[in-house]
């Protein structure tokens, strides 16, 4: 009902009627998308199920990281236990800034896009979503914005998940807020 409601009030913006016939079409096409779109998410999750269902569940006991942010997560990693380190997970997931550097010698940040880019995007996504509802959260990113700017606070915010959802899945364990606020994972 909601749909049809605003899906009138679009075409009612439009005097024209073919205007109005083209903005039905491109609803319409939308629509389709939404539910072929809501089949393949359905699939995917069950196909996620079955291939990592204890890692599916760690992850979406992130405050902020839901199906889809968990789904991204556990198909762009992969194995888990193909990261020697935080550091190179870290990395790989484009939360740390490249340094070019040789005989200690710093030229710049060449190849700033090694990594993944989806990963970066979910670890993004979750900072923010984690904010939500979550006055801890909120708390720590108000004291990390006296000492920085709200965007490189959120960064920090990513990369502070990325290192968690890395010791997560490594060790097989469920997300814990405070430990996270501290900064104590492992």
């Amino acid at each position: 009902m909601k749909n049809v409601c605003a899906r009138e009030q679009l075409k009612s913006a439009f005097p024209d009627p073919v205007v109005q016939r083209t903005v039905d079409l491109d609803m319409a096409i939308l629509d389709a998308y939404a539910k072929e779109l809501s089949k393949v998410e359905w699939f995917i999750g069950q196909q996620a199920k079955q291939h990592n269902p204890v890692h599916l569940k760690l992850l979406k006991t992130v405050h902020g990281i839901g199906a889809i942010l968990s789904l991204t997560i556990l198909y762009e990693i992969g194995d888990i236990d193909r990261f020697d380190s935080v550091q190179n997970f870290s990395s790989y997931s484009r939360l740390v800034k490249c340094k070019a550097e040789s005989a200690g010698k710093s030229y710049g940040t060449q190849g700033n896009k090694i990594g993944n880019a989806p990963l970066k995007w979910v670890f993004s996504e979750a900072a923010v979503l984690h904010l939500r509802g979550n006055d801890k959260a909120k708390k720590y990113l108000v004291n990390l914005q006296k000492r920085m700017s709200k965007a490189k606070a959120l960064s920090v915010m990513a990369h502070k998940l990325g290192r968690c959802v890395y010791f997560m899945l490594k060790n097989e364990t469920v997300f814990d807020e405070n430990r996270f606020l501290k900064g104590v994972y492992p």
